[in-house]
């Protein structure tokens, strides 16, 4: 009977008080009144013992006071609030393209680069309820892992399974953005953004990454840059001849300035993480900087509820004026 009710006038309630006190002054009364009974002899005593009806007595009193509490709560006005939204959102079309060529290996990020952006990119992909999001892997070549959808546990899924060697190996970045481009152009969304990640140069693939950028711009599509890797030396992969991986010191080299020129030309930002800390906080400020709109409008209603409370008190009373007048009337006379 409590859920969701608010009391137009809740100082009411204070009077509550009085019901537990009465309870108290019933058995002292009581306690007292028996005290003060003489009775002629200790075996006549011995055999007056309480009775259904005695307990039954008590109760009734219990139930007037408990139906005295229904009125105070009743005269508290009790109302029932239901309350419902009317939600409009504009939503963000996202297509994240990840690299995933070799070098993703390297073990200056924990437990490896590759690792490290897929769970950032989800804690990313779950804060982005209201909006389209889209996967494109690239390496030596660029395919699209998932178009543009609201279902986030599929990209999720298929975030997990991600790993290197899915393509062929290399760094495509002119690819990888211009397939991302293409699953955005057809996109009516307010906003439409790329957030393209990468960890070296572009050493394979037939579109430059400023042609990709250019045909981005032209799409009224914004880039967001991410190089990843640590400045100077890092544990790089390297292939044995006997086909296992080992890791080696080897310089970081990463072709920032072409990255800078790609979000600079789609009026995006570009980001350097050089840890994993930093990598999730150039994603929380993604995240900040293209917000989903919502407008919301709550409504609320509100029902009188008192006459339930009122109902439960007057069957209370009626009951005990019954017993009163009918099977307690020889003890109460």
């Amino acid at each position: 009977m409590l859920n969701n009710v608010e009391f137009a006038y809740p100082w009411v309630l204070v009077f509550l008080a009085i019901v537990p006190l009465l309870w108290v002054w019933h058995f002292l009364r009581f306690d007292k009144r028996k005290s003060q009974v003489n009775l002629p002899t200790q075996r006549f005593a011995a055999k007056v013992k309480p009775t259904g009806k005695m307990a039954l007595m008590h109760g009734l009193f219990i139930a007037k006071t408990v139906a005295v509490g229904l009125i105070i709560v009743a005269i508290a006005r009790p109302q029932s609030s239901s309350s419902w939204q009317n939600v409009k959102a504009e939503g963000i079309d996202i297509v994240l393209a990840m690299d995933i060529s070799g070098s993703m290996l390297a073990r200056d990020l924990e437990p490896n680069r590759l690792e490290a952006a897929k769970e950032v990119a989800v804690d990313f992909i779950e804060k982005r309820v209201n909006d389209r999001i889209g996967l494109v892997i690239y390496a030596g070549e660029a395919y699209t892992q998932s178009p543009l959808t609201t279902d986030h546990s599929v990209i999720k899924n298929l975030m997990d399974e991600l790993k290197n060697g899915m393509v062929e190996d290399g760094t495509a970045i002119g690819v990888g953005l211009a397939t991302a481009v293409n699953r955005l152009k057809e996109s009516e969304a307010k906003s439409k953004i790329v957030v393209l990640l990468t960890d070296g140069t572009n050493n394979a693939g037939d579109i430059p990454p400023l042609t990709a950028a250019e045909i981005a711009r032209k799409f009224g599509i914004k880039v967001y840059t991410i190089a990843v890797g640590t400045n100077g030396m890092a544990p790089m992969p390297v292939r044995l001849p006997n086909g296992q991986i080992s890791y080696q010191n080897q310089k970081v080299s990463i072709d920032e300035i072409t990255l800078e020129k790609i979000a600079k030309q789609t009026n995006g930002q570009h980001f350097r993480a050089t840890d994993n800390e930093s990598l999730e906080a150039i994603y929380a400020q993604i995240d900040e900087l293209e917000k989903t709109e919502i407008d919301v409008k709550e409504f609320r209603k509100r029902n009188e509820v008192f006459y339930d409370w009122a109902m439960a008190a007057a069957i209370i009373l009626l009951l005990e004026f019954i017993l009163q007048k009918s099977l307690l009337k020889s003890i109460t006379n």
